[in-house]
This record gives structure tokens, sequence and C-alpha cells, in this order.
């Protein structure tokens, strides 16, 4: 049977206003329309009479489906936007979220003010999207996305090519956990927004990242701190003299993580707080002198 767009689209709507105020339910509804049929919004406006194809019906139906099944938004649509930045995402990395916007945003405003040129290495990178977002923003700073995760950086490498930055960007297969190799060189800045999940809270994660979200990028140890201390420990060593070290970090862990740095002769330099005003990322300066 033949369907046009407005069918579709209200077809998807109702069944997910099964889970969703309609409002958010229509919203997702056209999110799945356009992004499956490859439609601006407004292109689908003015062909809602027309007939949508078999193709598109069969995706948006299989999308409304594993919604339904509480699989997150962004792997049904295979897509996210982060800081203006549209990302490939899968199963394999974690969504990109809000919150990172302040590790983000820490990270660019510094960058901004090193030497010329400067080295970045975005650590347990996931999709990318923090070092992507400073490639963007700061247009001679040399990017390298590394991840223990040689799934997440076949996601990365996607990125890369999609938003067209693979002249000032390299990816690398290390372990956190490990000694920093020293193929890597000298970094100006490292950013990272590492595994911070508690035992506890792992044990209370809701299903839509318990079950589709990948536990590796999520578990940071029992206290959730395993990775900042094995950071310090590890990476230090591969920062330029007064280099600086980005994190992001869980509610409530700002105090424990900036001890770890100031045991390690960081200074810090700056917390920052996330849209929801909770504080979620820390700058540090190692050996700072003065």
């Amino acid at each position: 049977m033949v369907m046009t767009h407005r069918e579709l689209y209200l077809s998807a709507r109702n069944a997910l206003c099964q889970t969703e105020p309609q409002q958010t339910a229509g919203l997702i509804a056209r999110d799945l329309i356009c992004t499956f049929s490859g439609k601006a919004p407004e292109q689908m406006l003015a062909e809602l009479e027309y007939p949508a194809q078999e193709q598109v019906v069969s995706k948006v139906r299989d999308g409304v489906r594993r919604l339904l099944r509480d699989e997150p938004l962004a792997y049904v649509l295979g897509e996210w936007e982060f800081y203006g930045l549209k990302l490939y995402v899968n199963e394999d990395v974690l969504i990109p979220r809000d919150d990172t916007c302040a590790v983000t945003e820490l990270a660019i405003n510094q960058a901004l003010f090193l030497e010329k040129d400067p080295r970045v290495l975005d650590l347990c990178c996931g999709s990318g999207c923090i070092g992507l977002a400073i490639a963007s923003r700061v247009k001679d700073a040399r990017i390298t996305l590394a991840d223990v995760s040689k799934e997440a950086l076949a996601v990365a490498k996607k990125n890369i090519a999609r938003n067209k930055l693979g002249g000032r960007m390299s990816t690398f297969q290390v372990d956190a956990r490990e000694r920093a190799p020293g193929f890597l060189g000298k970094f100006d800045m490292i950013v990272s927004n590492p595994p911070y999940i508690t035992a506890e809270e792992m044990k209370q994660l809701p299903r839509s990242v318990d079950d589709y979200e990948p536990h590796l990028a999520l578990f940071g140890g029992e206290d959730g701190l395993d990775f900042y201390r094995a950071i310090i420990e590890n990476y230090t060593a591969v920062l330029k003299p007064e280099g600086f070290l980005c994190f992001e970090f869980g509610m409530g862990m700002g105090d424990a993580v900036c001890h770890l740095l100031e045991e390690s002769d960081y200074t810090i330099i700056e917390r920052k707080r996330d849209f929801n005003d909770r504080e979620r990322a820390v700058l540090a300066q190692h050996g700072r002198k003065g």
C-alpha cells in the first residue's frame, strides 16, 4: 500500500505516543522521515502529500520498533549533532551528549591561545567528537584521536572524512591504562572524556544506556577514577613542558579529580559547569612556574 509522507508521519507519531508526549513524538517522527529520505524538514513539509518511497516507509517503521524497545534515537538515525558537527554514531561509541560541551569548550578556548600549530591528543576519543570540534574551531590545530577500541576508531575515521578534516587529524589505537607509546610524540594539550561510571552506578543505568551503549566506554572502576589515575600516570610524559590536561568527569567527582591532578604537579586553571549547572570539566597545567 502506498503511503504519503503525511500518512507515514502520522503513523509513526501515533505509534511513538505510546512512550513520548505527542509533541516529542512528532519531532522524532519528522527526524526519522527526513533522515531516511534525505530530505530537509522544509522539503518534507512541501511534499507531505507525495508518496513516500517503499524503502523509506520500511526504515521508518523499523526505526519506530527500535525506539519502542528503548534503543537510543541516535543509533536508530545513525547520526547525531555535536558542537555544530553532524557525526556518524553506532553502538561501538557513546552518543555525544550536551554534558561534553563543557570540556570541549574548555579545550577549544585553551587551544586558541597555544603556540602556532598546537598538537592536541583526544584520549579515549570514542566517536572523535571532542577532537573534531577542536579541529573545526582551531584552524591550525593538529589533532590525534586515540582509543583502545578499533571499532570506535573506525567510527572516528568516518567522522573525520565526513567533516573533511583529514588533513590535520590522525588516529591511533592505544590503551589509556598503559604507558603512552613514544611514537605519539609530544602534545601541547591532552583532552579526555574517559570512562567514569562507578561500580554502583553501573547497576542503576537506564535501559537505553545499559542495553545499547558500550560498557567499555562507561565503566571507570569501583570509584570511577581508574582512568584519571592511569592517564595522569601514563600520559603526563607526552605533554610538552607546562602542557595542559583537560578532563570531563561525572557528577560529584570534581574535587577527587582535581586532587589527583594536584598530587602530580598540576595546577588547576579552571573548573567548568555544564548546561545543567553541574560541575563537569577541569583544565589543568603541568609543572606551571610562577
